[in-house]
Order: structure tokens, then sequence, then C-alpha cells
């Protein structure tokens, strides 16, 4: 079954891609006609699961292992998507890590793994596609709703790298609008995954904080990357999009 959207004959790369919200977007962008690329460290068998599945839907695939704690791999997984799909369009900087506890139990190495993964990388990756890019091209990031509302203790060092991105993505917008590239950035709210089940423990607690009392999907997520990567965002650059629920009403 070959599909037909509004990438057809574009090359995106999600890192990240095994599971999740990066499972879900690489299945919608190929959905909408596009070739993918995927990352995972540990998760080769689900990452060629999501490949399969691009399969099916017609479009080209491949999962590479890249540990985005490496700066070397961050940058590399880049070069080797081009060269494997032949060129990229689309860069989804989805790769992340949450530690969470109390300052106190936070040491160095907790820093540098966070900011090494959900800042460093994101960067190198950015900049990478960027000069892979022609007009037209489009960089996508995962941020959190917790840059926009902190709901408790516990969160800083991961909140303080995830609002690294919001900087980052607005001058990367100004750098790159001239070249016709876009880059925003998307705040999904507590979304239904593995990593964070809307029946596991700590669910009643976020549904709470949400206007809409329910957790979201990873393929209401991967809607909104979806559009920020189509021509029907085209306009938008150096915006934060909110997926959460009204988690930050």
């Amino acid at each position: 079954m070959t599909t037909q959207g509004t990438l057809n004959g574009k090359v995106a790369l999600v890192t990240g891609g095994s599971r999740g919200i990066g499972a879900a977007t690489a299945l919608r962008l190929a959905r909408e006609g596009a070739d993918v690329a995927v990352t995972y460290v540990n998760g080769k068998e689900a990452a060629e699961d999501v490949v399969r599945t691009v399969e099916v839907l017609g479009r080209r695939a491949v999962a590479l292992r890249a540990d985005a704690a490496d700066a070397a791999e961050a940058a590399g997984a880049v070069e080797r998507a081009a060269q494997a799909l032949g060129g990229l369009d689309v860069l989804v900087n989805n790769a992340g890590v949450g530690v969470l506890g109390p300052l106190e139990t936070l040491g160095p190495e907790e820093v540098d793994l966070v900011l090494a993964v959900n800042v460093r990388a994101v960067f190198l990756a950015s900049r990478a596609a960027a000069a892979r890019m022609g007009a037209g091209g489009r960089i996508v990031t995962i941020g959190t709703c917790m840059t926009q509302r902190v709901p408790g203790p516990g969160g800083t060092l991961y909140t303080m790298s995830k609002s690294a991105l919001i900087g980052l993505t607005k001058a990367l917008a100004r750098e790159l609008g001239g070249r016709g590239i876009t880059a925003n950035l998307v705040h999904p709210g507590p979304t239904d995954t593995d990593m964070n089940p809307a029946d596991g423990p700590y669910a009643d607690g976020q549904v709470a904080l949400t206007a809409l009392g329910r957790f979201g999907t990873a393929d209401e997520v991967a809607s909104t990357v979806a559009y920020l990567a189509g021509p029907d965002a085209a306009y938008v650059t150096g915006a934060e999009l909110s997926v959460d629920g009204g988690h930050a009403a």
C-alpha cells in the first residue's frame, strides 16, 4: 500500500523513534508520505517493528542505533539517515531522558546525562540537519508541559533541560528562516505511553492538572508534529505548541 499525503517525497528522521511519541510520529509521517529513519538505543526490536510498519505503508524506512548521550552519535545519526534515504527534509528531536528527584539526590552524573541528551544532542542534530536541508526543511523538537507549569517538586533538572529548548528553537528559527527552514517546539502534556501509562501509579495526579481530565495519546501529539512538518505550517516558526489537555491553562 502506497500512502498519499502532505509529505510525499520527503525524508524524515525521528530520534528515539522506537516507542511512545517517537514511534507514533514516525508512523504518522509515513502515512503522510515520508520515508522515515528512526533512532534507538536499547529498543532494537521495537524500532524494527516501526520500520516494518512503515514499509507496509509503502514507504522506505531504516532503524539506526544511536545514543543521544554521545555527541558524535547524536550528530552522526543525521548523516547516516540522510545517506540511507537520500537526503533529509524533516528532523524530529524526540529522544530524551527524564530524571526526576529532589535536588540533593541529583549528582554531576545525572546533570551531565540529562543535559547531554535533552539539550546538547538536540543542538548537534539540528545543526547537522540544517546543513543538509534546503528550503522547506522542518525541525520539530519535543519539549514538555513542565516548561509552562511545574506542578510540584522534583522536576528541576528535567524542566531546566527542556526549558533550554525554547531558546534554542527561537534562535534556530531566526538563524534558519532566511533559508526557508522552520523550527518549532511541541509541548506534550501527560501522554499515555509505556513510560507514563494512563493507568500508572502517578496518573490520577497528572489527570487532575489537565483541563480535559484525561491523558493524551501519542497519536494526538504526532498529529501536531505532522502539521508542523507539512506545507500548511510553512509560516509557523519559532513557535511553542502545547498538546497538553489544558495543563498550562
